[in-house]
């Protein structure tokens, strides 16, 4: 028995011996060090290769497992909502005005009653000083081209606008505890704002007014929206006829000269957006105005 036990003992340190072997021998694995988070939302590992976090937390095992995703991060300015939504006069002007700029004032009469909804929203939700210079032009933007739309609609059929009685001194809408008329919303309010190309924005529903654009103004998208009434207004011979020594005019450049010189001369104003380098002896002249209703 002593014999056996001493062979039993023999073979058990020689196999735990094998085993540390075994074990000494083995390059031990090295640890893959934390991931460290950037403040802008990526990994970066000990070596700075930036990996950008897709639908996985996996961290490679080398570089070359490495497959940069460039997902660039929203601008949060991007997605604060506007501070009053447009969308009932937008859907109104997609479907009641061409690309033109025509309205189809018998049409839209029939969704009167939902223009008047959109004004009464607006009344409900006059600008304040939390409001940015473009939520503000946006606002009265808008509320001047339904206010106008909406006169034309009280007194429809009409075949001009100058058929209605004083049609910019009616006092038919209530901004919070304010009634307005047109005027005090282009001459007291837009004008006062500092930027010339409202006048390319707003729209007297008249043949020779700028086209009354088939979509809302916002302010996210209104330096973009303002540029492109401008330039369209421009460049539509039947408004404007623009070469390097001669122009024929819009009379809006007459009515409004002081707003169009306030940072240099009419011609400097008209090389920003004109598609033609106008000479600054150019002869201006200033076309007959049309104030057919634009339908």
């Amino acid at each position: 028995m002593k014999l056996l036990s001493l062979i039993f003992l023999t073979s058990l340190v020689l196999s735990c011996s094998g085993t540390k072997s075994v074990v000494n021998n083995t390059k031990k694995p090295t640890p893959k060090p934390t991931p460290k988070t950037e403040e802008n939302g990526s990994v970066a590992n000990s070596n700075t290769e930036v990996i950008k976090i897709t639908d996985t937390l996996y961290v490679p095992d080398s570089n070359e497992e490495i497959e940069i995703i460039e997902k660039p991060i929203l601008n949060a300015e991007e997605n604060v909502p506007e501070v009053f939504n447009h969308n009932i006069l937008n859907n109104l002007l997609k479907a009641y005005v061409s690309e033109a700029g025509n309205v189809s004032y018998k049409d839209l009469k029939k969704n009167h009653k939902l223009l008047l909804s959109y004004i009464e929203q607006l009344g409900k939700n006059i600008p304040n000083n939390a409001w940015s210079k473009e939520e503000k032009l946006a606002y009265w933007i808008n509320a001047y081209n339904a206010m106008t739309i909406d006169l034309i609609l009280r007194h429809y059929p009409v075949k001009s606008i100058k058929d209605i009685k004083n049609p910019w001194q009616q006092r038919y809408w209530k901004l919070g505890e304010k009634w307005y008329n047109l005027d005090e919303i282009e001459h007291d309010i837009l004008r006062k704002m500092n930027e010339p190309r409202i006048h390319f924005a707003i729209v007297c529903a008249s043949y020779s007014c700028p086209k009354l654009q088939n979509e809302a103004f916002n302010a996210s998208n209104l330096e973009a929206q303002l540029t492109n009434a401008t330039n369209e207004f421009l460049s539509d011979p039947e408004r404007n006829a623009i070469s390097v020594n001669n122009l024929e005019l819009s009379k809006i450049f007459q009515w409004f000269a002081k707003d169009f010189k306030q940072n240099g001369s009419l011609i400097d104003f008209l090389n920003r957006y004109s598609k033609v380098e106008i000479s600054q002896n150019a002869k201006k002249h200033f076309k007959d105005y049309s104030w057919d209703l634009n339908e």
